[in-house]
């Protein structure tokens, strides 16, 4: 993880990154849910299944690359398959700027691959 991103920014960047995580994955609930009330095609309800659990690994910041181009993916399918573009078209660039751009220092991404800090004791 820690080739795809030379650093993990935090201070104001990171907030911004952690604050595009937080209202992406936000929408792809709210999205999606849209979508279980309605009756609809079981293809598209798998898609917005499959966005659901991309949103919880997004708003943990696990995964963030993946997440963000399966998110990217399914919602250019999902903005091809169905009428109303707008908020797919959406979700697609933010998933797509967060695969580009990485998780912040905020993130599980953060703790687990970032820089770690080595402490040498004297005696």
């Amino acid at each position: 993880m820690q080739r795809l991103f030379s650093t993990f920014p935090n201070s104001w960047p990171g907030i911004g990154l952690l604050l595009q995580r937080v209202v992406t994955a936000t929408v792809l609930f709210w999205s999606g849910l849209g979508h279980f009330r309605e009756p609809s095609q079981f293809a598209l309800v798998f898609l917005h299944l499959i966005g659901a659990g991309a949103a919880i690994l997004l708003l943990l910041g696990l995964w963030t690359p993946v997440c963000g181009t399966v998110i990217a993916v399914l919602e250019v399918w999902v903005a091809y398959s169905s009428t109303g573009a707008g908020i797919p078209i959406m979700l697609a660039t933010l998933g797509i700027t967060l695969a580009m751009i990485g998780p912040g220092a905020w993130s599980v991404d953060a703790r687990l691959f970032g820089r770690k800090h080595i402490e040498i004791s004297e005696r």
